[in-house]
């Protein structure tokens, strides 16, 4: 079993830059995707970014591409998400997870073991 836990969220002025983190305990994290996703207030939660085991793939959802840039250090245990030109709409908690398929997934049905999230709030 993965244990992740979220930090680095915090309040930003828009167009700042924020760098998430998510730390995992247990040997076997470098053998999972990871993927990040969010909820705002009211909202579904939705898929941002994905990182394969290894590192070598990535995947976006289109209003974060060019944005956000997902990276992880598997002998740290930990996956990053470094937000740049942060908009009032990137507003939410954020949240981790471990990949249950092979693939990369935006499907939230397709990640195990959340995190407890970090809340980011972007103002205007």
């Amino acid at each position: 079993q993965v244990q992740l836990v979220e930090s680095g969220g915090g309040l930003v002025l828009a167009g700042g830059s924020l760098r998430l983190s998510c730390a995992a305990s247990g040997r076997t994290f470098s053998r999972y995707g990871i993927g990040w996703f969010r909820q705002a207030p009211g909202k579904e939660r939705e898929f941002a970014a994905a990182i394969s085991w290894n590192g070598d793939s990535t995947y976006y959802r289109d209003s974060v591409k060019g944005r956000f840039t997902i990276s992880r250090e598997n002998a740290k245990n930990t996956v990053y998400l470094e937000m740049n030109s942060l908009k009032p709409e990137d507003t939410a908690v954020y949240y981790c997870a471990t990949a249950a398929t092979i693939g990369l997934s935006p499907r939230k049905d397709d990640y195990r073991n959340w995190g407890q999230g970090t809340q980011v709030t972007v103002s205007s």
